[in-house]
This record gives structure tokens, C-alpha cells and sequence, in this order.
């Protein structure tokens, strides 16, 4: 059996261009759990809370709930849940796994293969990694969910990238900090050493993991704190270029006043005349679906007397 393929091809909920990432935080997870225990299972009420702050951190803006890729991931062929009763998952409802005593686990045919292959555990988190979250994002989730860094940066089949359905455009970097010339859009940071810039990236905005294209129109010259905070949902950008950052932050220091607080209502810096600035798409497929919370109000546009 591929798993490659199998875990490459979970099937998702879908709902107007939604991001769903459930299933693929799950099976991070349970990764992250088989390499500490190949025998381990996780039992619902036990991994709840921990399951829930990953997708408050990973996941869509909304609310949402584990247990519904906790039941559902059985149909994709990598899960097994278990209960009180014996096999089978007791449904998708959050007090019917909890008082059932669900448990679950990769399943049996996966366990096999991983034991049998252990190589095969770096090659499933890149495609879920690949697939599902910007690179910025990917040393972060696999701390997360307690997973080997070092098992978590390779994956080739064949001597090809697994994760290569779509060619990345290789010029994209290059292309987009010329369009900005070379300055971070948020803060203006142009670092260099000698004739390479350091601490500057090409950001997507809408992730190419999720069909955002290699376009000049679809990317950000963004600093390395910026580019983390763009793709973490703490900053966005609003219809009219203006930098928006999340009433969900918090920072009590100068220095997050000064780097992100200060941001709110700034507008962009760049393009370069001639460049395309970021297309209003890209613009609102990040304020749904990655953006958290609601923007905080420039100071100098408060009510008066609040």
C-alpha cells in the first residue's frame, strides 16, 4: 500500500474555499505520539484540551472541534478508534467519545509499515507539512505536537519530492523582493551581509499549499518576524493596503509595541511602480482563513471617550 499517497490524498471537508486542516493536525499528532510509543494509544478526553489548542493555533479562525477528525479520520484508512465497547468509533459527537472511553491510534497497517520502514515517518510529516502549512509554520508544528525535527526534514520517493503535484516557481523569491525592493512591506527592515540579504522572505499569501500562485500579486517581501506573524494569523492586510493586526495579540514590551502593536493601520510599503500589489483575492482568502480575531482600531481612529 502507498501511505505516501494515502496521507497525500485525505480527504476534507470543503465549504467555499474553507481551510480545514483537522485531519492533517491529527495525524501530526498521532505521529508525533507513535514515535514516542509505537504502542501508545490517545485517548480522547486524555488529548482533548491539547488537540483543541492546536487548532486554535494551526487552524482556521472559527471554532472548531477535535472530534470531528478524531471520528472521521477512520475513513481515510490511517486511523483505528476503539472504545469501552471494542472497535469502532462511537461517532463524531464530543460526549459520545468522551464517555465512551474512545482511543485511537495510526492503524494497524500503518503501524506495520512504520516499523518495518522507520524512514517512512519523516516522508508522511513532510507531505502533511508540505500539503497543509507554509514552510515558515513547520519547525513550530512539529514542536508542537512533539514530533523529531531531524525525522521531519527529509521526504523523497524515487529520488522526487513527494509533495511535488504543483512546481513551485523557483523565481518567486527573487521576484518578489525585487518587486519591494528588498525591504521587509511591514516594518522596512533591509538587512544585509555584504551582497546578500539576510532575514528577508518571499511570503505567499495565500499559501501555496492551498493554490495560491507563484505571482508577484500573491507575495509579501516580508521580514522573518513578520513572515511568522503574517502566516500565524496575528497580521493581515486590509482592502485598502493597510497592515491589520489581531486584537488577539498581546505584547507588553516595547519591543512588541514598537515591531507589532505600532503596525495597526500602517499602510504597505511598496511595490515599486510596475509591480502588482497584492491582488484583492489573495487579500481576503487570507482574512478568512488564516487572519485571527478581529483587527485592533488605529489609535487615532478610536470613538472618542472609549
Amino acid at each position: 500500500m502507498d501511505w505516501l499517497d494515502r496521507v497525500a490524498k485525505l480527504r476534507r471537508w470543503t465549504n467555499n474555499d474553507v481551510r480545514a486542516p483537522h485531519k492533517p493536525l491529527l495525524l501530526l499528532y498521532a505521529l508525533g505520539g507513535y514515535q514516542q510509543d509505537a504502542d501508545g494509544e490517545l485517548r480522547y478526553s486524555v488529548v482533548e484540551e491539547e488537540l483543541k489548542r492546536l487548532l486554535a493555533e494551526y487552524g482556521p479562525a472559527h471554532p472548531t472541534t477535535p472530534a470531528y477528525p478524531f471520528h472521521h479520520l477512520v475513513s481515510d484508512g490511517v486511523w483505528e478508534v476503539r472504545t469501552d465497547r471494542g472497535q469502532g468509533s462511537p461517532g463524531s459527537g464530543v460526549r459520545i467519545l468522551r464517555s465512551s472511553g474512545a482511543t485511537g491510534r495510526l492503524a494497524p497497517g500503518l503501524r506495520a509499515a512504520l516499523a518495518n520502514e522507520p524512514s517512512l515517518l519523516g516522508r508522511l510529516v513532510r507531505v502533511l507539512l508540505d500539503t497543509h502549512f507554509p514552510p515558515s509554520l513547520h519547525v513550530d508544528l512539529c514542536e508542537a505536537v512533539g514530533l523529531d525535527l531531524e525525522l521531519a526534514g527529509t521526504g523523497t520517493v524515487n529520488g522526487a519530492d513527494v509533495t511535488a503535484r504543483r512546481q513551485r516557481d523557483r523565481r518567486m523569491r527573487e521576484l518578489i523582493l525585487t518587486a519591494y525592493e528588498f525591504q521587509c512591506a511591514f516594518c522596512g527592515y533591509d538587512g544585509m551581509i555584504g551582497a546578500s540579504t539576510v532575514g528577508l522572505e518571499a511570503a505567499h499569501v495565500r499559501w501555496w499549499s492551498h493554490d495560491g500562485p507563484d505571482e508577484v500579486d500573491n507575495g509579501l517581501c516580508l521580514c522573518s518576524l513578520h513572515h511568522k506573524l503574517f502566516d500565524k494569523g496575528v497580521l493581515g492586510l486590509g482592502d485598502d493596503h493597510r497592515i491589520l493586526v489581531s486584537q488577539r495579540f498581546v505584547g507588553r514590551s516595547e519591543a512588541s509595541r514598537q515591531h507589532v502593536l505600532a503596525l495597526t493601520g500602517r499602510p504597505v510599503i511598496g511595490p515599486q511602480a510596475g509591480a502588482p500589489p497584492v491582488a484583492r483575492q489573495h487579500r481576503q482568502w487570507h482574512a478568512r482563513q488564516v487572519f485571527h480575531g478581529e483587527p485592533r482600531v488605529p489609535a487615532g481612529l478610536r470613538v472618542q471617550g472609549s
